[in-house]
């Protein structure tokens, strides 16, 4: 097994108290006095056009936007940080900030346009359906069917061995919180994700924190496949490259889908402009037809998707069975013995 992210995760083992460090960090300044602070997992490349469309509409307010992990982010907000927006695809460490008190409520006409599933208690905004994907590398596969469910992916890695030893890339869900929702959504919804993880374990598979580098590593030709990333992400970092080099599979036997959520912390200094800056994102979620903005809205979603095992994972209680300490221990213990093999 080798670590894509040997320094956070080595950081984070050694010392959770350690000091935060941001992923990315934008500011837009305004004419004003007044700022607007936002702590979010999605990355500059997809969030910008956001932050930009807000900014003009709203030119005297200063706009400070810090990327983190999830995991990050929600260590941040709980420890008593100051922000005034948190944006995250983690939507079970979202789910207990709420449930841990640490949200203030905001109600507008835009809120309260959300359907039931994308909202809870004037606390919770879902803005984005987003599906996980895997990513494959068509130089890779050369030669064998690509696959279309998890049976189909499980086949072709077990046959093939040598091909796809060290070139399988997954997240290291001790220190993901996005990774550690999408594998215990998948393997509640499932048996072929254990399976599938003990079959990745064989291959001495490398551990990510982010979406992001396992695209980037499939795209260099580095991985044979990511599994399991946002296919937000994929679509944003294709759409300058040409076909033929990657290929994205959506898995026809289950998609995992998140809401990318938004909240307000109770430390928040802004709250108003916190409001107006949920609206302004809830305006585009709530979008007719793919129009250009980078991330995908809300109505990608349908309750007949849902029922079938395609729709959105629901913002509720439900979220919180796998943060209990006990159940996160048990799930952890199983995860490492099927994906660390040694």
């Amino acid at each position: 097994m080798r670590l894509a992210c040997l320094t956070l995760a080595l950081s984070l083992w050694i010392s959770p108290a350690t000091a935060f460090e941001p992923e990315d960090f934008l500011r837009i300044e305004g004419t004003g006095d007044r700022v607007l602070r936002i702590l979010s997992t999605a990355d500059l490349d997809v969030f910008t056009p956001y932050l930009e469309a807000f900014h003009r509409a709203n030119p005297t307010l200063d706009l400070e936007y810090t990327v983190a992990s999830s995991a990050d982010l929600h260590r941040e907000i709980s420890s008593g940080a100051v922000y005034d927006v948190a944006i995250s695809s983690a939507m079970d460490l979202q789910f207990q900030l709420a449930n841990d008190g640490l949200t203030q409520r905001y109600r507008s006409p835009m809120t309260q346009s959300l359907p039931d599933w994308a909202t809870w208690r004037d606390v919770i905004f879902a803005f984005t359906t987003e599906p996980a994907v895997v990513l494959v590398s068509t130089e890779y596969f050369e030669g064998l069917s690509i696959p279309q469910s998890r049976q189909d992916l499980i086949e072709v890695l077990r046959d093939n061995p040598a091909r796809f030893a060290g070139s399988i890339g997954t997240y290291d869900v001790r220190d993901s919180g996005l990774g550690y929702l999408f594998a215990t959504q998948e393997a509640r919804a499932t048996d072929a994700y254990w399976r599938l993880s003990e079959v990745m374990g064989r291959l001495n598979p490398t551990l990510y924190c982010c979406s992001s580098q396992m695209i980037e590593d499939v795209m260099s030709g580095k991985l044979a496949l990511a599994y399991n990333v946002l296919g937000s992400y994929v679509a944003e970092r294709l759409a300058d490259q040409s076909e033929g080099r990657v290929q994205i599979l959506r898995m026809t036997d289950f998609s995992n889908v998140i809401l990318r959520t938004a909240l307000i912390p109770s430390t928040a200094q802004n709250p108003n402009d916190a409001g107006a800056f949920i609206d302004a994102l809830l305006s585009i979620a709530l979008r007719d037809g793919a129009d250009g903005w980078p991330l995908p809205p809300l109505n990608d979603a349908s309750p007949a998707a849902s029922s079938a095992g395609f729709g959105p994972i629901r913002i509720g209680p439900a979220l919180m069975v796998y943060l209990d300490p006990l159940n996160r221990r048990n799930f952890l213990a199983e995860w490492e013995n099927a994906i660390v093999q040694q």
